[in-house]
């Protein structure tokens, strides 16, 4: 259920930040971390020990699945489309790593005071420094709203490794509506990370580069026509209804479908868009859609965001994913985060 605002939300005013009048009046943001310090103890948290805490995460498994979906909804442009071009990367890393890519896997501490995952995607901005997700896969909506403590992305994350490095969390960009109303037509989170880091061969923590430098980044699209297909990448983990387990979260999975609208009651959410696609909800969660992808770059412009599955026609398997539509406001959260610099985790 969208709504309309006329003055900046607190969370803007608080956090200093100044953005253009038409858009800011739907933008809320706040800190990952309190301090550089902070930041720099999250990354040692993931990274200390070989890695033990990314590989003993789980995938997160809030509000991962919805039912009583009707084929009908109220998505509509807010404004003539527009998209920003998605950008390659434009550093090597690692000699003999693997071949850089913008999904990866953001990790957290929820409610229930463990680690766990959800699906992330580095964007192209201003600063090189943004990656999209689910906004519940940064605000804990079990418990007081607050953001998931934490809070770090790993692109091409395997096994407790970091090939393209570790970006701490430091500001989260979302609308206004989402973590005022619960209103699940927002359900996505722009979020700036610190340059990235790696243990050296002594264990501390080594500069590594911007984001987007190392990865890419994927475009954004918003007040798209729903008559093109998108391409979907994540990675699912969790068991479908009838307790199968077809995907192990372990690596990147991909489906496409052309997307349609959805109204969704228990989410308090009328203008979702749909999409054929097998995924199960469990490590799917931020998962990206992609319009106008191309496989020989792995690029494309972001058009959607997971943010819960359901079994559509009750033969216990899930087959369709859900995403906010993106529209003139999404970009109004977008441009606000990407203009947000966040700069180098180590100092000096």
């Amino acid at each position: 259920m969208k709504r309309t605002l006329g003055v900046l939300v607190v969370g803007l005013l608080a956090s200093g930040l100044v953005a253009a009048p038409a858009e800011a009046s739907s933008v809320w943001t706040d800190p990952l971390v309190s301090s550089q310090a902070i930041a720099v103890e999250t990354a040692a948290f993931w990274l200390g020990n070989g890695g033990a805490n990314l590989r003993n995460a789980t995938p997160y498994n809030v509000q991962t699945a919805v039912d009583k979906v009707f084929s009908a909804g109220g998505v509509s442009p807010d404004t003539k489309p527009g998209s920003v071009p998605p950008l390659a990367p434009t550093t090597s890393g690692e000699p003999n790593a693997k071949t850089p890519t913008t999904w990866g896997k953001v990790f957290f501490i929820g409610a229930d005071g463990q680690p766990h995952w959800c699906t992330g995607t580095a964007v192209q901005s201003q600063f090189r420094n943004l990656v999209a997700t689910a906004a519940h896969c940064v605000y804990d909506t079990q418990g007081s709203d607050a953001t998931l403590g934490k809070w770090v992305f790993v692109p091409g994350y395997a096994d407790g490794t970091t090939p393209w490095g570790l970006y701490v969390g430091k500001q989260a960009f979302t609308h206004y509506d989402f973590p005022s109303y619960n209103d699940y037509d927002r359900d996505y989170a722009f979020v700036n990370v610190y340059s990235g880091v790696i243990p050296s061969t002594s264990g501390e923590l080594t500069n590594f580069g911007s984001l987007v430098d190392n990865v890419g980044g994927q475009g954004l699209a918003w007040n798209q026509p729903l008559d093109s297909s998108v391409d979907v990448f994540g990675y699912p983990a969790g068991p479908h209804p009838d307790g199968t387990r077809p995907y192990t979260g372990e690596t990147l999975e991909s489906s496409s479908g052309r997307p349609t609208p959805a109204l969704v009651p228990s989410l308090k959410a009328e203008e979702l868009t749909a999409v054929d696609s097998s995924f199960t909800g469990e490590g799917a969660l931020g998962s990206s859609w992609l319009i106008r992808y191309h496989k020989s770059s792995g690029m494309g412009y972001l058009n959607g965001i997971t943010i819960s599955v359901a079994d559509t026609d009750g033969n216990l398997r899930y087959d369709t994913s859900f995403s906010p539509y993106f529209d003139g406001e999404t970009n109004g959260v977008y441009k606000a985060a990407a203009a947000s610099w966040s700069g180098s985790l180590l100092l000096g």
